[in-house]
């Protein structure tokens, strides 16, 4: 598989680095941090420790079982992402099924999602990192992960040691991958199929099959999603994706669980699944990124 090394982009003025955060599995995150400017400096580019930038933690997809934070379209789309939205970003590169089988993805996402916030992690975060605007994000496999971390997060707490200085601010979910052991009214059933005979090849231990609640987060027995520790939630689809109606369920079911924070919704017409990686600069995928700045803008 191709990879993009890290560094600076030109086109984005945004420079990336690799860090390994655990030399046991080899887990490792790139960093992307766009040029920082400051309020009182007229605009000049500057690399002022003042300056502060909202933390997204990014989560890429591949079912799990394929992709990397260099995968160039992957890349790319980080490099937008941290320079329109103007953030420091934090792209998780979890071990992949089937030779590492899930949870371990989990695992890692959890242990990346703890050092990014921990406030000593790398020098990029503890001088530019805000931990009072933390993001959480991930396309399908990752929107999956994402919202998997988020209810981690909820229900037992961050580890850092920063903890307490962490507030995460909103979750973004393109179009997430959930689905179920019952078909949804609208759900293609040959979909629906296809994706249980490769959960059950990448989660053998996985409780229920496709009714687990990392997979099924409105399954019985499921953390209830009123835990989401978030104030603000994004839900992306798009309408010729399979997923789509998983994606609709999921935000009817957030919306009306008590859930204290605002939850929105954004499909993109016409467009299949994750097509605003490979569909860079297309008109439906600059309206995507338009619409995740604008979210994490506030």
């Amino acid at each position: 598989m191709d990879r993009v090394p890290a560094g600076f982009d030109a086109d984005t003025g945004v420079t990336s680095k690799d860090v390994v955060i655990d030399a046991a599995t080899g887990v490792s995150v790139r960093l992307f941090l766009p040029e920082v400017r400051a309020a009182d400096s007229g605009g000049d580019t500057i690399t002022a420790a003042a300056t502060k930038l909202p933390i997204a933690v990014f989560f890429h997809g591949g079912y799990f079982i394929v992709g990397s934070t260099g995968c160039p379209p992957h890349h790319r789309y980080m490099n937008s992402l941290a320079g329109n939205a103007r953030v420091l970003a934090v792209s998780v590169d979890y071990r992949l099924a089937p030779e590492h089988p899930l949870p371990a993805a989990y695992d890692d996402s959890w242990a990346a999602l703890n050092w990014a916030v921990s406030g000593a992690a790398d020098p990029w975060l503890s001088e530019h990192g805000d931990l009072g605007r933390v993001f959480l994000a991930g396309g399908s496999a990752g929107g999956n992960i994402a919202h998997n971390m988020a209810i981690a997060a909820g229900l037992t707490g961050l580890r850092a040691a920063a903890a307490a200085q962490v507030r995460i601010e909103g979750v973004i979910l393109l179009h997430p991958s959930f689905s179920g052991e019952v078909k949804l009214d609208t759900e293609a059933e040959e979909y629906r199929v296809s994706v249980q005979k490769r959960w059950a090849a990448i989660f053998p231990g996985a409780k229920g099959g496709l009714d687990d609640p990392r997979m099924n987060p409105m399954a019985a027995g499921a953390p209830s999603l009123r835990t989401l520790p978030c104030e603000r939630m994004l839900v992306c689809a798009a309408s010729e994706d399979p997923r789509r109606p998983r994606n609709w369920a999921y935000y009817e079911a957030v919306k009306s669980s008590g859930w204290g924070g605002d939850v929105e919704w954004f499909e993109s017409e016409g467009k299949g699944h994750g097509f605003f990686v490979q569909d860079y600069g297309s008109r439906e995928a600059v309206a995507l990124m338009e619409r995740v700045v604008g979210f994490i803008a506030g």
